[in-house]
């Protein structure tokens, strides 16, 4: 069991957002799905909460109502190392969702991702601060991240 894991408050979604997310990731798994029993206090059989995993991180899910929903100010970053991979995912946790730019989306249950090519961060610390600053600039146009423009701005003179 690792030591922190996060726990996603859902407003009756919980289930769906599982089986969604462990749909997307290709090394994922649903782990324990708590239901709710006769004495409640939500309906017999209903998620109550879940565990599941994606690329080895553990989550918990929870069905707890309205009262809280996502914020952009908590994301999940994902390491992506092609543009294909980045390209998928963005595409498949961006259905019904909302692209924010610089690689940031928010699904469709409005919890936030970025989906970012680890060449980003090599780029944007390269020693010639030149270089690094129009990797810099090319991505602040961006919305979904294209590792060709990057590399591109990286190399002009």
């Amino acid at each position: 069991m690792q030591k922190i894991t996060p726990f996603l408050w859902f407003d009756g979604k919980a289930e769906e957002a599982m089986n969604f997310y462990t749909a997307i990731f290709k090394k994922s798994k649903v782990g324990n799905v708590m239901r709710y029993g006769d004495a409640g206090p939500g309906p017999k059989g209903a998620v109550m909460s879940a565990t599941f995993e994606l690329e080895g991180q553990e989550f918990i899910a929870l069905n707890g109502g309205p009262q809280f929903s996502f914020t952009p100010a908590i994301s999940f970053f994902v390491n992506c190392e092609t543009q294909e991979e980045v390209d998928e995912l963005w595409d498949k946790l961006s259905q019904g969702g909302e692209a924010q730019g610089c690689g940031w989306m928010k699904d469709k249950y409005g919890l936030s991702w970025q989906i970012i090519p680890s060449i980003l961060g090599r780029l944007l610390q390269d020693k010639d601060a030149a270089r690094s600053q129009r990797v810099m600039q090319a991505m602040l146009q961006m919305v979904k991240i294209d590792i060709k423009l990057l590399q591109q701005a990286y190399e002009q003179q």
